[in-house]
């Protein structure tokens, strides 16, 4: 299951990010928003990331203008790894080597073509593991508060 939200800002965007979502072979748990009129995207970045750190969704996407407020407010939920992408190399290096469960897409910076390319990559590009899982471990600590 993909947690997906926007803001007013991305709505459009989320509409077409939903087909690509369905063409990998996951269902879609959309927290909104379900139309171009203005909405605190904050409230949206929470619901997915909450969503994404409790186990109920696998992994989570969030559309704005930028992809940068929704990034910065899902990295606020415990246990999230929010990534901005704007091109389909750090998209899969997100995935390869940090486990990002968390796609954020600047609907305003990205035509929606390249925008269901980077999501395909994302949500097909499976965690490496190894000696990444050791340094995620380190971000998990930083997490939880600790010191490394």
């Amino acid at each position: 299951m993909i947690a997906l939200g926007c803001d007013h800002g991305g709505f459009i965007l989320k509409e077409a990010i939903r087909s690509v979502i369905e063409a990998t072979g996951n269902e879609c748990k959309d927290f909104g928003c379900f139309s171009e009129a203005s909405v605190d995207y904050p409230v949206i970045a929470q619901n997915v990331g909450r969503a994404v750190a409790s186990g109920e969704c696998e992994k989570g996407i969030l559309i704005c203008g930028t992809g940068v407020g929704m990034s910065i407010a899902a990295n606020k939920i415990h246990g999230v790894r929010c990534v901005v992408c704007s091109d389909c190399f750090s998209a899969k290096l997100s995935r390869m080597h940090n486990d990002a469960n968390v796609l954020s897409l600047g609907a305003r910076v990205l035509g929606p073509e390249l925008a269901k390319m980077i999501t395909e990559l994302w949500l097909t590009t499976p965690f490496e593991g190894e000696r990444h899982a050791r340094r995620v471990g380190m971000i998990n600590k930083l997490d939880n508060g600790e010191t490394l």
